[in-house]
């Protein structure tokens, strides 16, 4: 048993190699510190009058381990995959398998080695924000049977998401560009989870009085099931013995239930990774057809093996055309990039006929589209970072860049096409959220087409108020935000690529900033947007996500302005002109950027020259 564990050869390489890099530290104080500022601000926020009680401080304490936990979630979902990437970006190289593969070691060891090594630092995170959390005991109101389950909730999605890594590292089907696909997924996983669970209760179909607690959803989604362990009375769950069988499982404990669900299905993927790492992994059954298929005809691709392609315009900008053409050459990457169109272009005119007919109440579609959209902007975005985080280390670990530097390519034409091929690339996906916001704005502009019950929805607290259920220039005045947005996180991207040694420093670096910078202007618009009156539009259109929020939901968004002196009106021209200027600075954002990449990009190159 120790071998298998803390004897691990593979184990204690990890652990001893990760512990000396200084990476590992600062990730674990900034871990710390997001924690620490977060609880001292919501204690001040609870506790500001001069007097208090311990009532109101046992308030404020269980006020405060409840958003600290959901913040601890949320990291462990981001950083889990951060410390998890080596995972696939190491062990995927066929070589390394080659050494593992003749060597000693067991399947068993090998695939339980590569998950307690990296895992091992998740846990670690965990353990040191033990103390803070123990804090919040001294105001009262805060079970320490709470704190511990909320910290089994966090290790089992930990595991979780180490088990699709190990997996993922034992098919050999991916490479070091796969890292992003475990961003992509958690977004996207708790993204949908969380909105079908919402509008389950919003049409009455979960647990407790007017069906709006617990769902089969709820056992599935770590925050929902933190969610049910923190809000037993608004967010009930099932009585005891109501139910019989797996539903009486996931809806009468669900915490429970994610625990064993989780926690069976790693064990399930361990143990086919078990069965599987000496077999040559999944990629032993990928076949090699002759010939050209129709789909890849189709695609204007050649055969899959064949030694020519067919003829491709470069155009003028040879790096522009390489990042934004050649990354699409291959039929499983065309295939999923028009899959992405497709599927997003018809689920948000399906969402606009469901609404249109009946099926859906104006709440129930504003929810809707705001995780529809939502979801889009995050996978785009992340895929983009992770695109451009890649781009220059990439080339500089397998040495093409080198070739590039012997070029007459020039660092401000090598940069400026990097940066226009991302964008460029990224341009048919960020189509989509902007075409469904632009489709729904259209409908809401004519009237809803004789729609029953109309488009409007009633304003809280102004008698007789209403406001449309989405701004109808929601798309024209998305499009830019998203567009500027998207390149700003790409010139990041392509900042810490030039300047880290290798792919996975760059995207830990690229999803840091970018999630500090739009993680504070979108706390800011969010909150103005709804207490100050007409410059609170202004602020809303700082980031994409507000934005979209006050395009979807003007009243909420905007309420002091929509019910105050502005008017509806005065807040939809205070977005229109948020999102020129919030363009504007990420423009100039990206040119400063580029600038100053151009300057010392020889400097920083031969600093780095011979990196691998």
């Amino acid at each position: 048993m120790l071998a298998l564990g803390p004897l691990n050869p593979i184990v204690v390489r990890l652990v001893q190699n990760g512990s000396r890099r200084s990476k590992h530290m600062y990730v674990r104080a900034a871990y710390l510190a997001v924690l620490m500022l977060v609880l001292l601000w919501l204690l001040l926020l609870k506790t500001n009058s001069g007097a208090l009680n311990y009532r109101e401080l046992a308030q404020a304490g269980a006020s405060s381990f409840t958003w600290i936990a959901y913040l601890q979630i949320g990291l462990i979902c981001v950083l889990a995959p951060v410390f998890m990437a080596g995972a696939i970006a190491q062990e995927s190289d066929p070589r390394t398998w080659d050494i593992l593969l003749v060597s000693p070691l067991s399947t068993v060891q090998i695939v339980l080695g590569n998950l307690f090594g990296r895992l091992f630092f998740v846990l670690a995170l965990l353990s040191a924000s033990l103390p803070l959390f123990a804090m919040t005991q001294f105001f009262g109101g805060v079970p320490g049977r709470s704190i511990l389950v909320s910290y089994l909730i966090a290790g089992c999605a930990a595991l979780l998401v180490g088990t699709v890594a190990v997996s993922l590292s034992v098919s050999r089907l991916v490479g070091k560009r796969a890292v992003f696909t475990f961003y992509v997924a958690v977004v996207s996983y708790i993204a949908v989870t969380a909105a079908l669970d919402q509008w389950l209760r919003q049409v009455g179909l979960g647990q407790g009085i007017n069906g709006r607690g617990v769902t089969l959803l709820t056992s599935l989604n770590p925050f929902l099931a933190l969610h049910a362990l923190l809000n037993p009375s608004s967010y009930p769950r099932a009585e005891a013995g109501s139910m019989t069988g797996l539903r009486a499982f996931m809806l009468e404990s669900p915490v429970t239930a994610w625990c064993v669900l989780s926690g069976g299905l790693s064990v399930v993927l361990l143990g086919l990774s078990a069965l599987t790492v000496r077999l040559g992994g999944l990629s032993q059954f990928a076949s090699v057809r002759a010939g050209v298929p129709w789909y890849r005809r189709m695609m204007g691709l050649g055969g899959k093996d064949a030694e020519h392609r067919p003829p491709r315009p470069v155009g003028s900008n040879p790096i522009a055309w390489r990042e934004s053409t050649a990354r699409n050459a291959t039929f499983g990457r065309i295939l999923a990039r028009w899959s992405f169109c497709a599927v997003g272009g018809a689920f948000g005119l399906l969402l606009v006929g469901l609404f249109h007919f009946g099926k859906l109440a104006a709440p129930t579609f504003q929810l809707a589209l705001l995780s529809t959209v939502w979801t889009e902007v995050a996978v785009i975005t992340l895929v983009g970072i992770n695109m451009a985080a890649t781009a220059i280390s990439r080339e500089r670990e397998d040495g093409t860049l080198d070739l590039l530097l012997t070029t007459p390519i020039t660092p401000s034409v090598y940069l400026s096409g990097k940066l226009r091929g991302l964008v460029e690339y990224l341009a048919p996906l960020l189509a989509v959220p902007v075409a469904t916001l632009v489709i729904a704005g259209i409908y809401v502009a004519f009237g809803g087409f004789g729609r029953a019950g109309g488009v409007m929805v009633p304003v809280g607290g102004v008698a007789g108020g209403q406001a449309p259920v989405i701004v109808p220039e929601a798309g024209l005045v998305a499009a830019p935000v998203l567009l500027t947005f998207t390149a700003f996180c790409v010139m990041v991207g392509l900042q810490w690529s030039l300047k880290s040694r290798g792919t996975i420093s760059s995207v830990i670096g690229t999803v840091g900033v970018v999630g500090v910078v739009g993680g504070t202007l979108g706390l800011c618009g969010w909150q103005s947007g709804s207490s100050i009156e007409l410059i609170g539009p202004v602020m809303t259109a700082l980031t994409p996500v507000t934005l979209i929020y006050a395009a979807v939901t003007p009243a909420d968004a905007m309420f002091d302005t929509v019910t105050g002196g502005g008017g509806l009106n005065g807040a939809r021209v205070g977005l229109l002109i948020g999102s020129i200027a919030a363009s504007m600075i990420y423009l100039g954002v990206v040119y400063g950027i580029r600038a100053n990449l151009v300057r010392n990009f020889d400097f920083t190159v031969r600093k780095l020259a011979g990196v691998r």
